[in-house]
């Protein structure tokens, strides 16, 4: 390992106009945390990058250094990807400009946003863009990995809505990648997420989305099997305004939920319809008379915005985070079998499932069309164990292992690498892309032929 001497880092110092956080910062200790609080990593130097010449004398830097370089947007990388030990990280979050043209219907949108800078833009002219499913998560790491929320159902994953990036390659140039120009980068950015540069800025399609129909609606654990039965039939064949993911949960112990409910194991739909609010009631009627009346019925007419960020309070930055995900392409009798084995097992208040569906517009996307392969799932599923306190992590991840460990056999194969840890190994990152992978490689080869970017679900450049 190249060591960073003071002198060095001094010089690197003088060229940016942001800050240069190093071990002697009063700052460097809280600077170095991550939204992951299992992740503790202590980096050589920390640059907060201003502006993109910021960020090329950053690569510039670790490049003829030798030393590792992390990437880190303005979010959350659950996988503890965005830092490193005893390498330069180089921190997007100062880089929160949007600029939304309502006519051409696009935001051009910088790489250290999250998607409630994006969302407070567009919302303002009735726009919208498909993100995740709390507004604190990053850009960035999202939309390269692909990008499953709220709307994915309607409007396509986060990277089928790009339509040009930004970027800073490891030779330290600036390259436009879209249709036209850099086809094959812009091909694989969407999916192979941040393997081939920096991207400094993304340029989205926005759509005519302001206020929603959706909510949370909640049923008893021991109705789940009868719920996931019907679900896995209704939303796979639901029109394509119709989106809701599927969610084991545990009720929060606060208002606006009823006390009798109170950290009860639940099972869940949060749905986010899309059409129009005039017959919105009539579309949900069959729906909330499936099972008799829910127990918890917080569906109605809701700003996108809100809809996004409604549960931010409930996963603050400084949690101890763990996960496993999955594509499935069916939810067999065999599989609601192993989730209701697990369900009632949730480890702590914030341990989840969720089951993401990509029927729809995703699917109308061919699997090759991008780096993102796996159009052919009807869902992506992630486990994950949550809790602020240290002292739970083995169970956390023990229970998390456990059940994905259980169920994988009946997925649909490969990994989503914006909800992989960085423990599984190359050869769920080559499962992640399939027949896509080796194309992968050689334009990883072609742009960064020494893996300067390799702290990431890493694709190896083809030797």
């Amino acid at each position: 390992m190249v060591m960073v001497h003071d002198i060095v880092l001094e010089e690197l110092r003088a060229h940016l106009r942001g800050n240069l956080i190093t071990p002697g910062s009063l700052n460097y200790d809280e600077a170095c945390k991550v939204y992951n609080a299992m992740i503790n990593r202590r980096p050589a130097a920390i640059a907060q990058c201003a502006d993109v010449g910021d960020v090329i004398q950053c690569v510039n830097f670790a490049r003829d250094e030798d030393i590792p370089l992390a990437i880190r947007g303005g979010g959350h990388n659950g996988g503890g990807l965005g830092t490193c030990d005893d390498g330069l990280v180089i921190d997007l979050s100062p880089m929160k400009g949007v600029r939304v043209d309502p006519v051409a219907r696009t935001a051009r949108v910088e790489a250290g946003c999250t998607w409630g800078d994006v969302d407070h833009a567009t919302h303002a002219f009735g726009l919208a863009t498909p993100s995740g499913i709390i507004s604190t998560t990053g850009v960035g790491g999202l939309t390269l990995g692909g990008g499953l929320g709220h709307l994915a159902r309607t409007c396509g994953l986060s990277l089928d809505n790009v339509l040009e990036v930004d970027m800073v390659l490891a030779d330290g140039s600036f390259v436009t990648a879209n249709s036209q120009q850099n086809q094959d980068l812009f091909w694989a950015v969407r999916g192979g997420g941040g393997n081939f540069g920096v991207v400094t800025s993304f340029l989205f399609k926005l759509h005519p989305i302001s206020t929603v129909y959706a909510g949370p609606m909640l049923w008893h654990l021991d109705q789940a099997p009868e719920v996931m039965r019907w679900y896995r039939e209704y939303i796979t064949n639901a029109p394509e305004e119709m989106n809701g993911w599927f969610a084991f949960l545990t009720v929060p112990p606060v208002a606006p939920f009823p006390d009798d409910l109170h950290l009860k194991k639940m099972c869940g739909v949060v749905w986010c319809y899309t059409g129009s609010l005039d017959n919105a009631d009539e579309v949900f009627q069959p729906i909330r008379q499936q099972f008799g009346s829910p127990a918890l019925d917080f569906v109605g007419p809701i700003p996108q915005p809100a809809l996004q960020s409604m549960f931010d309070a409930l996963y603050p930055p400084g949690h101890q985070w763990y996960w496993r995900a999955d594509w499935v392409k069916e939810l067999s009798e065999e599989a609601i079998a192993i989730h209701m084995k697990y369900a009632p097992k949730l480890p702590t208040p914030q341990s989840t499932m969720h089951l993401y569906p990509i029927s729809g517009a995703p699917q109308r996307v061919g699997k090759h069309d991008t780096a993102f392969s796996y159009r052919d799932a009807n869902w992506g599923m992630v486990i994950v164990g949550v809790d602020p306190d240290p002292a739970n992590n083995e169970a956390i991840i023990s229970w998390t292992k456990d059940y994905w460990d259980e169920l994988h056999p009946f997925s649909a194969g490969g990994a989503y690498v914006n909800m992989m840890m960085d423990d599984e190994g190359q050869e769920r990152v080559k499962a992640a892309y399939r027949e896509n992978y080796e194309r992968l490689t050689k334009i990883k080869a072609k742009y960064d032929p020494d893996n300067l970017f390799r702290i990431n679900q890493n694709i190896k450049p083809q030797t």
